[in-house]
């Protein structure tokens, strides 16, 4: 385990940001080498992860701060992921900045807080706990900020304080549901998912409450999303990293973290708290994407979009089930790749045809054609026409959510997705098939602005044809799935039951039963994987999901071949196709159950 490569993929962008601050305006030619440099290198640094972390590796660092307070920063393959997508749209954002900015004013502040700025999205990709989130997430706080009032005229400004207005109180929820938590359970650790039994049903809703709020706000969840459309005045550089590198992908990433690291998966099923969730996630979806119906201006229509499709992510984690989960963290990148490709061509479109409104986009296609097509790609994508990266993610999605017993999901994604052809496709017919007005103009001589969102509109493209492969960002996310949040651990059958495991043994050895039953997390289909076999409810191993294991108690019914279904249960009921009863009946343990894995293993 090396302590290194998490300090150095951090300092990448530190080390840029620090000097930026107190470079000259004129110093165009060491900034813009300072930040293209640290993108480089960070990219350079991610392969490395990449190879390592899929054979199995973990890189963590550690700073005891004071007694029970430690900075931790971690890579594991939830990590990377988030890490990867920052990389790859620091470096093209930073080109399409240095393009954009050309030689106007302030840019040694800015190019300080745009690096800072990733540097706190790296952080809280690389926080293995949760006060490192926290530092992190409020550093993105405070270094974002800036960033929307760059212009410094009355309409950045204003929406800058909105900003803040949504974000602190945001933040101070968050806090409060870390200071209950841990005052109960001690430090929370990600790998090692905090023992939960302490605390009644009631208080642990209230924390859970308090934390969506919290990183909700970032995630934009109606109804804490009036900041996001309000930004909207900050110069384009900065809406394609809030939208697709940084702020709404920090709040969708700590969703991801508090449900399946802090909660887990059986708990989400055993408090209910996954349906609420994924009726939030729905309602912002629906919502979001009819406010994009009514704007007139590109970036605000934009920017509802972003509402919408970032609760995709969302949903993916409410709904607790292994492909849903997939769908989920795959749109992270998906969603990252085709909203930045929108947010470049919307800069563009300004700058180089000065053209801010929807009904100023009539025959700029012919005008502006590697710009019209990355649009439109990114447009379609968004919509979900296949083989694009929308679609992936709202198949896997949909999977899910007929695996998690919810198909009203279905519908939720049918209606989002008439809803996206709905605000794009005037779009595009007015790019396409409107002719120019007589005043129009418009060019590409802008490669530094172009070339990018080329890049990215082409990844759409490629990551949608390329996702049955294992190094895609769908077979990435599986990996994340099986790995993290799979079955990891068989240990052998009834123990003697300590003090501290008496509880968590009784419920293992009613769920075992008689019959030797398997009781095992799930198995997932996707790239790279096979052999899955689903097991009915007559079968005589009986095989259960993580969710009842937690859900069987020691004074609950005997029901060795129970199942559950319904929204949110956790892990789909697959196992190998041949289950062997043995005298010692085992238990093979999810990584949603920690504390079992942890009491076999002796630990305290």
């Amino acid at each position: 385990m090396s302590t290194a490569l998490p300090l150095l993929i951090l300092f990448t962008s530190l080390i840029p940001a620090g000097i930026s601050f107190f470079l000259a305006q004129e110093n165009y030619v060491l900034r813009n080498t300072l930040n293209l440099g640290g993108a480089l290198a960070k990219l350079a640094l991610v392969i490395v992860m990449l190879v390592s972390v899929a054979g199995g590796a973990t890189y963590e660092v550690s700073f005891p701060l004071a007694p029970g307070l430690v900075i931790l920063l971690r890579v594991d393959a939830l990590a990377l992921l988030f890490i990867s997508l920052s990389a790859v749209l620091w470096l093209l954002t930073t080109v399409y900045a240095i393009a954009y900015f050309g030689t106007k004013p302030q840019l040694s502040r800015f190019f300080g807080f745009f690096s800072l700025c990733v540097a706190a999205t790296t952080g809280l990709a690389l926080s293995g706990s949760l006060i490192s989130f926290f530092i992190f997430f409020e550093l993105l706080t405070l270094s974002t900020w800036p960033l929307v009032a760059h212009k410094q005229d009355k309409p950045s400004l204003a929406a800058a304080r909105v900003y803040l207005a949504y974000a602190l109180p945001g933040s101070a929820a968050l806090l409060w549901a870390i200071i209950w938590l841990e005052s109960a359970t001690g430090p929370v650790l990600f790998a090692e998912p905090p023992d939960l039994s302490g605390l009644d049903p009631t208080t642990l809703r209230m924390i859970f409450a308090l934390f969506i709020i919290g990183v909700g706000v970032k995630a934009a969840l109606v109804p804490l999303h009036g900041w996001l459309p309000a930004a909207m005045t900050a110069p384009a550089p900065v809406s394609a990293l809030l939208h697709a590198v940084a702020v709404v992908k920090a709040g969708a990433f700590g969703v991801v973290r508090v449900v399946y690291d802090v909660f887990g998966a059986q708990n989400m099923v055993a408090l209910n708290l996954g349906t609420p969730l994924a009726l939030a996630a729905s309602f912002t979806i629906l919502y979001a994407s009819m406010r994009a119906l009514q704007q007139d201006e590109i970036k605000k229509r934009l920017a509802f979009s972003t509402v919408s499709q970032v609760s995709y992510i969302v949903l993916g984690a409410a709904l607790a089930s292994p492909l849903a989960m997939i769908g989920g963290l795959v749109h992270l990148i998906h969603q990252g790749l085709m909203k930045i490709t929108l947010f470049f061509c919307a800069g563009i479109f300004d700058e180089r045809a000065g053209v801010k409104r929807i009904d100023g986009l009539n025959g700029l296609g012919a005008r502006m054609p590697w710009t019209a097509v990355s649009f439109s790609l990114g447009a379609m994508g968004m919509i979900g026409l296949p083989p694009l990266a929308g679609f992936v993610s709202k198949f896997y999605l949909g999977l899910g959510a007929l695996e998690a017993g919810a198909p009203w999901v279905l519908g939720v994604l049918a209606a989002s997705t008439i809803l996206n052809a709905a605000y794009f496709l005037p779009m595009l017919y007015r790019l396409w098939f409107l002719p120019a007005a007589k005043e129009a103009h418009g060019d590409e001589h802008a490669p530094g602005l172009v070339v990018p969102a080329v890049i990215t509109a082409a990844a759409t493209i490629g990551v949608g044809l390329l996702a049955a492969s294992p190094i895609s960002p769908l077979g990435w996310a599986t990996l994340i799935v099986t790995r993290q949040y799979g079955p990891t651990t068989e240990v052998p059958g009834p123990e003697p039951a300590g003090p501290e495991t008496a509880g968590l043994e009784a419920a293992r050895l009613e769920a075992a039963g008689p019959s030797g039953a398997h009781v095992s997390g799930a198995r997932l289909p996707g790239p790279g994987l096979s052999g899955t076999d689903v097991a009915g409810p007559n079968r005589p191993d009986a095989n259960l999901s993580g969710a009842d294991l937690l859900a069987a108690t020691p004074s609950g019914p005997d029901r060795p071949q129970a199942a559950l279904s319904g929204a949110g249960v956790g892990w789909s009921d697959i196992s190998d196709p041949q289950v062997t009863k043995a005298d010692t009946p085992k238990t093979n343990l999810s990584r949603a159950a920690p504390s079992a894995a942890d009491a076999a293993g002796g630990r305290p």
